[in-house]
């Protein structure tokens, strides 16, 4: 079994609580992933249930399909991004949803693949595509925006304070030499900040590789479009249970949950999100940043 398959999905005791799966159900992985929290949904929702996992990623939906054999027949794997849910249950002749989850952000499986270059921690091509069959890759933006444009999606993206430095210092590295790797990016990046940044707790060059991540795979956009169409694709008292790992992805639910409570299709059932406990964080280091928050379909 691959490495990632050892990791445990993050804050999986509460989305499964929130969920509430039964048998016959239909519930929706936005978000697929490493199937962590699909593996479990199915313990729940067999027999006569069916698990619909989607995801941009075709080696991810191949290693989990492995995961999830033995539930064969039990679960659709969609090879798409999320912002078309709508258009996906369509496709596959189902009205609505019991329940849905996304799990915001990169996997393990991507990020412990070298040769994805989501890592600053191994040294790769500068890629980031979640969509491998996606032509426009962070390399592209590296070395062909210009420094104000690059300066803008590292402060808005990223939340970098040094935003400007890093961007002012990329276009003068590749005026010499195209960056093309992982590493090279990450060594323009702390050259680029003042000494006293590099102790921080998170690696400096984070918020940088978060911005070129997002930017590259139009997250932000494709959670927006996915969380819109949650009424039309859910039944009432179907929940929606939303992961995010940063702040941007957290307020694109927050505020599309009190849109929906405000118009009276959907109630919030989490006042405040929910975090990981001590014991999941040590056990789990990736839960650390998790935030979840669950909406209703009234």
């Amino acid at each position: 079994m691959e490495k990632s398959y050892l990791h445990n999905p993050v804050l999986a005791r509460e989305v499964i609580s929130f969920l509430n799966p039964a048998p016959g159900e239909i519930i929706v992985d936005a978000t697929i992933g490493g199937a962590g929290h699909s593996e479990q949904i199915l313990h729940k929702i067999t027999p006569g249930g069916m698990l619909i996992g989607i995801d941009r990623d075709e080696e991810t939906l191949r290693l989990a399909s492995e995961r999830l054999r033995p539930f064969e027949g039990s679960f659709k794997l969609i090879n798409k991004n999320f912002k078309y849910l709508k258009e996906i249950l369509k496709d596959i002749g189902v009205s609505k949803a019991n329940g849905i989850i996304f799990d915001m952000g990169i996997s393990s499986i991507q990020m412990e693949a070298w040769q994805r270059g989501f890592s600053i921690k191994m040294d790769g091509p500068l890629d980031m595509r979640m969509d491998r069959n996606q032509r426009l890759t962070a390399k592209d933006l590296v070395n062909g925006l210009s420094e104000r444009e690059l300066s803008i999606i590292i402060k808005d993206l990223g939340e970098e304070r040094f935003h400007g430095r890093i961007a002012r210092r990329i276009v003068e590295e590749r005026r010499k030499k195209e960056i093309s790797t992982t590493a090279e990016l990450t060594e323009v990046i702390l050259r680029s900040l003042p000494y006293v940044n590099n102790k921080y707790k998170i690696h400096p060059a984070t918020r940088t590789f978060q911005a070129l991540r997002i930017k590259t795979n139009d997250e932000l956009d494709s959670i927006s479009e996915a969380l819109m169409e949650l009424p039309e694709a859910l039944e009432k008292g179907a929940r929606a249970c939303v992961i995010s790992f940063h702040s941007l992805e957290d307020r694109i639910a927050k505020h599309t949950f009190k849109k929906f409570k405000a118009e009276g299709i959907f109630n919030i059932l989490t006042k405040k999100p929910i975090v990981a406990d001590e014991n999941e964080v040590i056990a789990n280091p990736r839960s650390r940043s998790a935030k979840l928050r669950v909406g209703e379909r009234l």
